[in-house]
């Protein structure tokens, strides 16, 4: 029986591939498998992965004849696991020797539905560890109390797919794939439903994620339209949780997050190609007119003036033609 299923996204990333596959096999054991998913790469990176098939113990390759994004190769990955437990990597992030031995002993320690952990986030040459915003460590929890406060850092900011290990049994309940098509922030909507539904989860003080970020081939580095799919990706977060039980007590941090990201993203407008720009500021100023109004306002007296006062003048612009996500 498979113990651990790994699912490893790959899309033109022939740099750093190695690093990552040296990796997954200093944390191979016979009972964990590397579904690595090739997103229709146009680089070196098929032929790295062809490699990677023959010589990583545990390699199940897949081949996307499109390219789908992160979210939709994910959700490949989950469809081929046969892990008791699975977990994600992405395809230019490296770990920790015997990490995934480890990630699976407190799993099975704790017994939850989801397990999240902190990481190392690596840039240049620069290392800094990122904590999970969860203070109670190595106690079940219960996930729906982890959301709040709205005014803090908590849980579902700590949206990292691959910081963590998740039960089979939140496959079953279809709590585990992603929204598919979703090219940016798909770990957004995700993480908020994991919180909702799933039953338990836990943090640990655990390392071994080595998150790259920096790389100029990451999506989060281009200013293309793909970076806009967060309106999709938020509009869905702010929809279900509309439609919760706690919907009054959960809708201003989902508010507020929103607001925050709009902000951020308008706070580099720089990096957007014009035409781009233009449109993120057309499809912010509509996404914050569908927000709730009473929830928005609340949110908005909560911010420091400069942020607010900037959201409100652009909640002000008037509509655009076509202003949809």
């Amino acid at each position: 029986m498979v113990k651990l299923s790994v699912i490893v996204p790959f899309y033109n990333v022939q740099q750093y591939a190695p690093d990552t596959l040296r990796s997954l096999k200093a944390n191979a054991r016979e009972d964990f498998e590397f579904i690595l998913v090739d997103d229709c790469s146009r680089d070196g990176t098929p032929g790295i992965l062809a490699r990677a098939e023959r010589e990583l113990p545990g390699a199940v390759l897949v081949r996307h004849e499109q390219n789908g994004g992160l979210a939709t190769a994910r959700n490949t990955g989950i469809d081929r696991a046969r892990g008791e437990y699975l977990t994600f990597l992405d395809g230019d992030d490296w770990l920790a020797p015997g990490y995934f031995g480890q990630l699976v002993a407190a799993m099975e320690e704790l017994g939850v539905d989801f397990l999240r952990t902190d990481h190392v986030q690596c840039t240049a040459r620069a290392r800094q560890v990122h904590r999970v915003p969860v203070g109670r460590r190595n106690r079940v929890l219960n996930p729906r109390e982890a959301i709040l406060p709205a005014d803090r850092s908590t849980s579902v900011d700590y949206a990292f797919a691959w910081a963590g290990v998740y039960h089979r049994r939140l496959v079953d309940k279809g709590l585990l794939h992603f929204t598919d098509g979703l090219r940016t922030a798909e770990d957004r909507p995700w993480i908020w439903k994991l919180h909702r539904e799933a039953e338990s989860f836990a943090a640990v003080s655990l390392l071994g994620v080595f998150y790259r970020r920096g790389v100029a081939s990451s999506l989060t580095q281009i200013g293309d339209v793909r970076q806009l799919d967060f309106i999709r990706a938020f509009d869905q977060v702010i929809a279900e949780t509309a439609a919760d039980r706690d919907a009054d007590a959960l809708l201003p941090k989902a508010v507020r997050t929103y607001c925050a990201i709009i902000s951020h993203h308008l706070g580099s407008i720089e990096r957007f190609e014009p035409a781009v720009a233009k449109k993120l500021k057309s499809l912010s100023a509509a996404a914050l007119r569908r927000m709730p109004q009473d929830v928005l306002d609340e949110a908005l007296d909560s911010m420091d003036v400069q942020r607010a006062t900037k959201l409100r003048r652009l909640r002000r612009r008037p509509a655009a033609a076509g202003a949809a996500a």
